[in-house]
């Protein structure tokens, strides 16, 4: 049995779902420590509450948004160059913590603070995450903007962290990787959850939506015209409005609801797209704004056959249209089984976590 740190990124879902994925298979051989911030703390403590598995909240970088639903580039800024401030005290409170508790691995998504105290302390660190595909995959395909972002974004990824023993890149797509990289990453699918893994998809009338934060009154319009049973999902419980219903945030009825759904509208996040076409569900992504990784993911998808992407202020009743009478074609492009990464990941982590027992 080995001791395995984690740690993630708290913005967004993906990432502490990502993680789950890789407890789930690992904890009953391991013993785990996760450190989460943000959204990933608020997912994960109530999960692992009582449990073997330890929760630890630490601070994060965070996304602000304008009033306009736009992401500010100034207050996001402005957070992260505080946080960079803290950062070698924080790092240097978690390197005593790994010298005293001696871990035999640190896997980290996209988290900047355990793996250089990890480091520092001469401990084997992991990188399991979406975001190196910036700096591994050849993105030569994309549009011209895209590909200046994606270059730009890359000296992120870059800055958050390096050394790591081994890098993971889990992705619902496979674009072809740099010749400078080959054979020193591995390609993974997404990490499925254990009820994903043990869902039995049906095929219902209901449309399944899942936003962040922002819906327009257009976009809300427009889904209530399409003519099914609509779930929205992000956006708080309210009132049942024709035939949209406001779901709180449930995992357990958000999976029964995309199994059973007819296709999933939702922005284009990496982890749930990917479960929804391990689901054979076909997606139809709208990027946030300003957030070139979801316009990047979204133009694959569209690629793999298995969906269409509009603008989170663009979908339009004759786009929701087109998509849904599409969706048996899409569904018969979807390939579920490279959808799942995690017999690729939790071997590559437990080649680290050697036996002590």
């Amino acid at each position: 049995m080995g001791t395995i740190y984690f740690s993630m990124s708290g913005e967004g879902r993906g990432h502490a779902t990502r993680v789950r994925s890789m407890v789930e298979e690992l904890r009953g051989r391991h013993r785990v420590v996760l450190f989460c911030p943000g959204d990933a703390y608020k997912l994960l403590e109530p999960v692992y509450r009582g449990s073997e598995v330890r929760v630890i909240p630490m601070p994060g970088l965070r996304f602000f948004y304008k009033p306009n639903k736009k992401l500010d580039f100034v207050e996001t800024g402005r957070q992260a160059v505080q946080f960079l401030l803290r950062m070698p005290g924080r790092v240097k409170r978690l390197a005593r913590m790994l010298r005293k508790h001696k871990p035999d691995v640190v896997v980290t998504d996209f988290e900047p603070l355990l793996p250089r105290a990890a480091r520092r302390c001469g401990i084997p660190f992991l990188s399991v995450n979406h975001q190196h595909f910036l700096i591994v995959n050849d993105l030569s395909g994309l549009e011209w903007r895209l590909r200046v972002a994606s270059w730009l974004m890359s000296w992120v990824v870059w800055a958050y962290y390096s050394g790591q023993a081994e890098t993971v890149i889990s992705q619902f797509y496979f674009p072809p990787v740099r010749p400078e990289y080959r054979g020193r990453v591995t390609m993974a699918g997404v990490l499925m959850r254990p009820d994903i893994l043990e869902a039995t998809p049906t095929d219902g009338a209901h449309l399944l939506v899942y936003l962040r934060k922002f819906a327009s009154d257009e976009l809300i319009g427009t889904l209530k015209q399409c003519g099914h049973p609509v779930l929205i999902y992000g956006l708080g419980e309210k009132p049942t409005d024709g035939n949209l219903q406001y779901c709180p945030i449930d995992d357990r009825q958000f999976l029964a609801d995309l199994s059973s759904c007819r296709a999933l509208v939702t922005t284009a996040g990496n982890q749930l797209v990917g479960e929804a076409l391990f689901l054979r569900k076909p997606v139809l992504a709208m990027p946030e704004a300003n957030n070139h990784e979801q316009y990047i993911n979204a133009h694959y998808l569209k690629e793999s056959g298995g969906g269409e992407w509009c603008e989170l202020d663009g979908l339009t009743p004759e786009i929701l249209s087109r998509f849904l009478s599409r969706v048996p074609e899409y569904r018969k492009r979807i390939n579920p089984e490279k959808m799942n990464g995690n017999k690729i990941v939790v071997e590559t982590i437990e080649r680290y976590a050697t036996k002590k027992d």
